[in-house]
């Protein structure tokens, strides 16, 4: 194989090094979670950690490369960006789905977009902990104990013998319904074309999207976001829940009408949330779903483990090191 040294990147006029920047580095961890020797002398690589907020604020910082690395889907590459950056070669994503990326438009301006495996088990997890979390009341009892507050203050809610609503019982939702299971739980779900004998594969019950909103004790969205599942809980399925019902979200945010969500808290038609996505990301500091006392809610952090984190850098880097030899790797588009 040609080695990178060998390959510039398209457009660099064979310059040493191509840059290359790593996008939202929330944790500064991006360059000691992989080895990215492989590309010394080919690649210049530098992190940012703070989240670019703008399609200015994006050209500003990475205008100069030939190589970018996003994680997940924290900075949007949409078609008015990419004709912005005319030195972009290679888009590398983390995860091989990228909603937040125009690929038509990338293909048009010439930048190759690659991919990254990811494990399913870290969403799940998280899942459980925002299910445990809501009805143990665990963030309150938690603030009391460090506060000096009362001892015991709530009433917990029972996962065994309760009803576990899934909208989606894909990669993710199957394994979210497992768990559900060895709690006892009584687990029913629904997705636009799932059939009773694909839910029964996974031990589960198919219902009715009604139904199932009607009758869960805690129902968790599982969907991908799509034109026929963007705004699927809007202000009259949310009103069908039961007002002991909590819902949980780490799928994506505009799945749920947030306007509609935001009242039903407040309102008290569901008796809580537990939230890892939000339209605006990062949430701003006066966001309402910060300070709402029913809502359970998290940073985004679903896919945040170390060895999702370890997986992303290493094939990112092996990525660029296959695309400067002219034998791109997990492409997409």
């Amino acid at each position: 194989m040609t080695s990178p040294a060998a390959a510039p990147v398209p457009g660099t006029a064979g310059a040493a090094a191509a840059r290359c920047a790593v996008l939202d580095d929330y944790q500064g961890v991006a360059l000691s979670l992989a080895d990215w020797s492989p590309l010394a002398g080919a690649v210049d690589v530098r992190a940012l950690r703070s989240p670019l907020r703008s399609e200015d604020e994006v050209v500003e910082a990475v205008g100069d490369c030939e190589i970018v690395v996003a994680m997940r889907e924290r900075t949007p590459f949409p078609a008015s960006l990419l004709a912005r950056l005319p030195r972009l070669r290679l888009l590398v994503t983390s995860g091989m789905r990228n909603a937040s990326i125009d690929l038509a438009a990338a293909a048009r301006h010439g930048v190759t977009v690659c991919g990254t495996a990811s494990n399913g088990e870290p969403p799940v997890e998280l899942t459980w902990a925002l299910i445990l979390g809501l009805a143990r009341n665990v963030v309150t009892e938690s603030t009391a104990m460090r506060a000096g507050g009362p001892w015991q203050s709530t009433v917990g809610a029972d996962l065994h013998g309760r009803t576990l609503g899934l909208l989606g019982l894909g990669r993710i939702g199957s394994k979210v319904a497992r768990v559900g299971l060895a709690f006892g739980m009584d687990v029913v779900a629904w997705s636009p074309h799932l059939t009773a004998e694909r839910a029964a594969e996974a031990g589960v019950r198919a219902a009715g999207k009604e139904e199932l909103l009607e009758s869960s004790d805690f129902v968790s969205v599982h969907l991908v976001l799509g034109d026929r599942t963007r705004g699927l809980l809007g202000a009259p399925e949310l009103r069908r829940m039961r007002p002991t019902a909590y819902l949980v979200n780490t799928a994506r945010a505009a799945i749920v009408d947030q306007s509609a969500l935001l009242r039903a808290l407040r309102e008290k038609w569901i008796a809580g949330a537990g939230l890892d996505v939000y339209e605006q990301e990062p949430l701003p500091a006066d966001a309402a779903l910060r300070t709402l006392p029913n809502v359970l809610a998290l940073p985004h952090l679903g896919y945040v483990t170390r060895r999702n984190y370890e997986g992303y850098f290493r094939e990112a880097v092996e990525d660029i090191a296959a695309y400067l030899a002219g034998e791109p790797v997990r492409k997409l588009g």
